[in-house]
This record gives structure tokens, sequence and C-alpha cells, in this order.
């Protein structure tokens, strides 16, 4: 069983900061979730959101600023009164380095509303963390990303995320996993990724009795934000 950091120890600190994965490593964590999305000025930021309403009460979209300008917004952080803001890619990938198993890494990216991003974020990694490449597990909910991912690196570590399953999608992109919420799970889908060489992760699971049971189900990993429970 594969236990995710989700967005970091986002129960303990503000999700997909510094201060969640400094966190979450701390804890034992060595496997992570994070979220990226693309900034005026071309820089690849940590962040779940495409606005910033729910994090910093401003709706302001990401990709109209600029990554200096994303400092002139806080966000909120109910945990110390310490300022944090979004972080960029650079910043959080050399804390979940050290132990690094698995990395995954969702890009934000529905109809293609950052064009380019997969080329952008490929060519960063392949530059400035080669090293970590090969942990890197690639996600979206959008499934022509996945399809460029793909047609980047025929190497490259797919996982689809998805609402409504189908197998077919999965194999096509040469997935090695299916990512999808734990609601959603039905042991009939943990039985057809098992035939078919995919392993099943499900977010976000944060109580351990229910960890249980979908393990025993077939789950192969989960995502949490309570990362200090499981490992």
């Amino acid at each position: 069983m594969i236990y995710f950091a989700h967005r970091g120890a986002s129960a303990l600190q503000v999700q997909n900061t510094t201060g969640a994965f400094a966190l979450a490593r701390r804890q034992g964590a060595s496997c992570y979730e994070l979220d990226i999305h693309l900034t005026a000025d071309g820089q690849l930021v940590v962040h779940h959101d495409y606005s910033l309403l729910a994090t910093a009460g401003k709706d302001r979209l990401i990709k109209d600023l600029s990554s200096a300008q994303l400092r002139d917004y806080p966000l909120n952080n109910p945990f110390s009164k310490e300022p944090v803001y979004v972080a960029l890619l650079e910043e959080v990938l050399p804390l979940v380095e050290p132990g690094l198993h698995l990395l995954n890494i969702e890009i934000k990216n529905d109809d293609n509303r950052y064009p380019g991003i997969e080329k952008k974020l490929w060519r960063f990694l392949q530059t400035e963390f080669p090293q970590i490449l090969p942990k890197i597990l690639f996600s979206s909910f959008d499934y022509g990303t996945l399809v460029r991912i793909r047609e980047l690196d025929k190497s490259a570590r797919i996982g689809l995320l998805t609402r409504s399953f189908r197998v077919s999608e999965a194999l096509a992109l040469q997935a090695e996993s299916v990512h999808m919420n734990y609601t959603r799970f039905t042991p009939e889908t943990a039985r057809i990724c098992r035939e078919n060489g995919l392993k099943l992760y499900l977010y976000t699971v944060n109580d351990p009795p229910l960890a249980k049971r979908l393990e025993e189900q077939g789950t192969d990993g989960i995502f949490t934000d309570r990362i200090d429970w499981f490992v």
C-alpha cells in the first residue's frame, strides 16, 4: 500500500506550500502529490485552484499573474501568523527529493488552459531535476494533456486521473495507474485494474480504518492529508 502526502501535510500546514511539504517529509513521507499551474511569465507554480479566491480571498487567476505578482497575495494561514505564498515548483522539489519514492504531479490544464505546459514541465525536469524524473508520475483530468506527455516521452510514467473510469483510456495512454475519488471505488474497478496491470490510487482518505478496508478490496494506494497517520 502506497501513501501519498496529498498536497503535503495539508491538514497541518497550508496545502501545496513549502511548509506543507517540509512537514510531510519530517513526518516520514516518501510519496507526495502536488498540483501545478503556469504563471503569466511562464513559471511553474504549485497550487490547486486556477484562482486565488479560495486560498487568498482574491479572485485572481494564476495565469494572469507573474510569479513576482503572486507575492502580493499571501495565502490564508489558519495555522500560524507566518505569511505563506504560492510556491514555485523549483522551491518544492528540493524539499521532497530526499528519500523520494514517488511524486505525483497533477497538471491542472482543463481544456488546454495552459498551452505548452507539458513541454515546459518536461524540459524543466530534464534540465533541473533529471535525477528525480524517473520517480515522477504525471496525472491530469485533461486527457489531452496526458496524451501530450506521452508524445513527449514514451517512457513517461502516467496516472489516469478520472471521474469516469474507462480501462481503454488507461491502456491507450500506456498508463501505470488509475486515480479516482474513493467514493467512486468498487471492487470491480480494482479487479479490472489488476487484470490489466494497472495500479489503483484513491483520494482523499483521512481515515485509517477506511484505508484498511480499501486495501483489502484491492486498492494499491491512497492520497491523504494526514500522512503522519499512515507512515
